[in-house]
This record gives structure tokens, C-alpha cells and sequence, in this order.
């Protein structure tokens, strides 16, 4: 042990620039990773907050307001057809729940939402539309309650919140998947620094290793000081990006962004302790793995 001890410090001293470089790459890499990680568990507790809140609401028609779907014009809808649609909800075996909502509650619903401002006064109670609304037991399988709905006679429109909520998950899934492809690049970049290392290491005590191997040292031995050397750098990347992971999810999330927008579900100290877990296995595997393909070589007489 104190030779690989020994010959470990000699060679991060003989090395502090590479060395420093491959703890850099790490740092950086492993902290993109960390924030991968933690942007897709926050994707994941947002779509369980929001898709569990979804509702589709069937517009129905309204004399005042036509200008889309299977309206009789100049009419509203008439009650056998509020009938038929709100039994063919009823009947769909994805709906959990039906509320029907007047023109007078959503007129009263619209003046509590715009109190205050000069869109108030821009509807009457006779442009409001009367409507159903209609809770899912999965709220991921809403295509075929819309497209049997939305064809029948009185439904102007049908709106549910995919439609805006799953663009936006769309596009943060691409940037976590972004993060993550571009933290891979930079760790495989810091491998081969790490290969290239150990290289270098190997070259420079080439003739040590040749007597070391004839005395009958074992592949351990030998090898000890090289992984030393390697974990040592990947493991202070790891605990750089483990701290700027830390740090960023108690400033950026925890003191800010909780307390902003409260409504939202936030990733907690559970996630980030996931994450910098992974951190640290990463880094190890990363250390460990390049060391010994590339230092093998050099174990043969």
C-alpha cells in the first residue's frame, strides 16, 4: 500500500496538468450529467401532477358564437342533443366523472377571472357556452372520447389540455435528452484524457514495469499506482459536480422557483441525492474502465 501510495503522489505530481484537465472534463461532464438526471425526474413529477389534472371540456353551441363545429345555425344547442352527448360521455368507460356547466356559471366563472380588467365587460351572459366537463380515470387516453365526441351534433368544440401540455413536455424532454446526450460526449472525452494518461504514465516508467514483471510482481501491483491515480482525479470531478448539483438545485429550485410558482411540483433532496449517486458511480466506472484497458498492455514481458 505505501508503494502505491508512493508512486499515486508521484505521478499526479509528474502529471498536474493532464491531471487537472481530466478533473476539469469530469467536473463539467458529471455536472451536466447531474443535471440530466434532475431535469428528467422534474419532467416526470410535473407530467403525474398535470396529466392527473387534465380535463376535456365539450364547448357546446351557443346562437352568438358559431364559427366551428356541427352547429345548427343561428341556434343553440337544444337539450335532446345536450341528452345524447352528455349519455355518450357518461358511456365511455375512460370518463370518471361529468360536470355540466350553464352559461350563467361559466358567465360568472369569467367575470371572477377577468375582475378587474376591461375584457370583463366584453361577453354577455347570451355569448357564454354552455359546456361539459369531463375528468378521465387515465388521463393519457383521451383520443378516443375526443374524436367521438367532437362529430356530434351541438359540440362546437372540444378542448383538453394535451394539446398545450404536450408540446411543452415535448420540448423538455428534447432539452434533458440534449443535456444528457452532451454530458456523454464530454465524459467520453474525459475517458480517453484518463486513457491518454495512463498512457503517458506507463510509457515514461516503461522499464520499471519490464523488472517489476520479471521479479514475478502481480498485474495488481503494478497496476494499483495507475487507478490510484485515475480515481483520485475522477473522484474530486465527482465531488465538484456533486457540489455545483447541490448548490444549484437549492438555489435555482429550492429558494427560488418553489417559492415562485407554488403550484408546480418541484424535485426535493430525494432526486438530487439519486442523481449524485450516479455522480459518483459514473466517475468510478469512468476511472477504473480506461486505466485498465490502457495499462494492460504494458503488463505483458
Amino acid at each position: 500500500m505505501r508503494h502505491a501510495l508512493s508512486e499515486t503522489w508521484s505521478g499526479l505530481k509528474r502529471n498536474v496538468g493532464i491531471t487537472l484537465a481530466v478533473i476539469m472534463t469530469m467536473w463539467v461532464s458529471l455536472s451536466l450529467f447531474g443535471a440530466g438526471l434532475i431535469a428528467a425526474q422534474q419532467v416526470d413529477l410535473l407530467k403525474d401532477q398535470w396529466y392527473d389534472k387534465i380535463e376535456i371540456t365539450v364547448y357546446l353551441c351557443t346562437a352568438k358564437l358559431q364559427t366551428a363545429g356541427t352547429c345548427d345555425p343561428g341556434q343553440d344547442a337544444t337539450q335532446e342533443q345536450k341528452d345524447q352527448i352528455r349519455s355518450a360521455i357518461e358511456a365511455n368507460p375512460q370518463v370518471q366523472q361529468v360536470w355540466y356547466e350553464t352559461k350563467p356559471e361559466a358567465y360568472e366563472q369569467f367575470q371572477q377571472v377577468f375582475a378587474g380588467s376591461s375584457i370583463k365587460d366584453s361577453l354577455s351572459v347570451d355569448e357564454m357556452q354552455d359546456s361539459f366537463r369531463v375528468k378521465l380515470v387515465d388521463p393519457k387516453k383521451y383520443d378516443a372520447l375526443v374524436e367521438q365526441v367532437k362529430v356530434m351534433r351541438g359540440v362546437q368544440k372540444v378542448q383538453d389540455l394535451h394539446q398545450i401540455l404536450d408540446p411543452v413536455f415535448k420540448w423538455l424532454g428534447a432539452l434533458q435528452w440534449g443535456t444528457i446526450v452532451l454530458s456523454v460526449l464530454l465524459l467520453l472525452a474525459a475517458a480517453f484524457q484518463i486513457s491518454t494518461t495512463i498512457r503517458m504514465a506507463t510509457f515514461t516508467r516503461g522499464r520499471e514495469i519490464g523488472i517489476m514483471r520479471l521479479v514475478g510482481a502481480s498485474n495488481f501491483y503494478i497496476m494499483g499506482p495507475f487507478l490510484l491515480e485515475s480515481l483520485i482525479a475522477a473522484l474530486i470531478g465527482a465531488v465538484l459536480a456533486s457540489g455545483t448539483l447541490v448548490f444549484g438545485v437549492w438555489f435555482v429550485i429550492m429558494r427560488n422557483a418553489q417559492h415562485t410558482l407554488e403550484a408546480f411540483r418541484w424535485v426535493g433532496w430525494p432526486q438530487t441525492w439519486l442523481s449524485v449517486g450516479s455522480i459518483f458511480v459514473v466517475a468510478i466506472v469512468l476511472s477504473i474502465i480506461p486505466t485498465v484497458i490502457s495499462a494492460r498492455r504494458y503488463l505483458r514481458v
